[in-house]
């Protein structure tokens, strides 16, 4: 039987719902959704997933309308946990984990460098603290992460890449990150399928008409443990559908 997980970062989940999230659900009928940047607790979102037969999962940030996870899975959940287990990481709703039959599902969202990456030396120390927890999840099974990981892997994975060499999600350090994840065993899903294709991004500025130029980068994917690899029988990024400022990734697993 065939399952399909979708990734979005949703930009605030109570204003997307008043752009045809609902619609989107239907139309797209995921087994798993991973949202990122949901910016509000389940108690601020009055539609009742649960009746839909979703089992829901909330990591909001302590700080109010700020980042958060939550993922919604008809896929059967044994456990689920939030955070990584490193208390200087947890404050901020980044990372929601829940455990499945045959594997666990990783949904996060990588905290942003900033202007003139004055987050950069958090961001490096995230990236080792999350590749470890990642890591340590595989020995017991095998590990899907997904989400809104705030880099673009090489020049192919946004529009403009000689101008944006030092911008945040660009720089030589975020990227040796995303080095670090594929040295570690895990597949980026989308890149597996189409290694060289350009123009296929995830994320668009607000400014300039962005999104309709598709002047945009790739900085949303579905990476699985190399032994899952055989059970991913298609990736995609699905540009046509608005509501936020990224749109939705997906993988299909046989």
């Amino acid at each position: 039987m065939g399952m399909k997980l979708i990734s979005w970062n949703v930009n605030g989940i109570r204003a997307v719902l008043q752009k045809g999230f609902l619609e989107f659900l239907d139309l797209h009928q995921p087994d798993m959704l991973l949202l990122q940047e949901v910016k509000a607790s389940r108690d601020q979102v009055e539609v009742a997933f649960e009746e839909s037969g979703w089992e829901v999962f909330w990591n909001p940030a302590m700080k109010k309308g700020y980042s958060g996870v939550a993922t919604l899975s008809k896929v059967p959940v044994l456990s689920s946990r939030l955070g990584i287990g490193w208390p200087e990481h947890d404050q901020e709703g980044r990372v929601l984990t829940t455990e499945h039959e045959t594997f666990f599902v990783v949904n996060v969202y990588t905290p942003n460098s900033q202007n003139e990456l004055r987050r950069l030396p958090y961001r490096m120390e995230w990236n080792a603290a999350f590749l470890s927890y990642v890591k340590e999840l595989e020995e017991t099974k095998p590990v899907i992460f997904a989400g809104d990981l705030n880099v673009a892997h090489r020049e192919i994975d946004l529009a403009r890449p000689k101008q944006n060499r030092k911008s945040a999600g660009f720089s030589d350090e975020e990227r040796a990150g995303f080095d670090d994840i594929l040295a570690a065993g895990f597949v980026d899903t989308f890149r597996h399928f189409y290694p060289d294709e350009p123009d296929h991004y995830s994320w668009w500025s607000y400014r300039g008409g962005a999104r309709g130029k598709n002047i945009g980068w790739r900085i949303d994917y579905f990476c699985v443990s190399s032994g899952l690899l055989p059970r991913v029988s298609s990736a995609a990024i699905l540009p046509e559908v608005l509501g936020s400022d990224h749109c939705p990734v997906m993988i299909e697993l046989s």
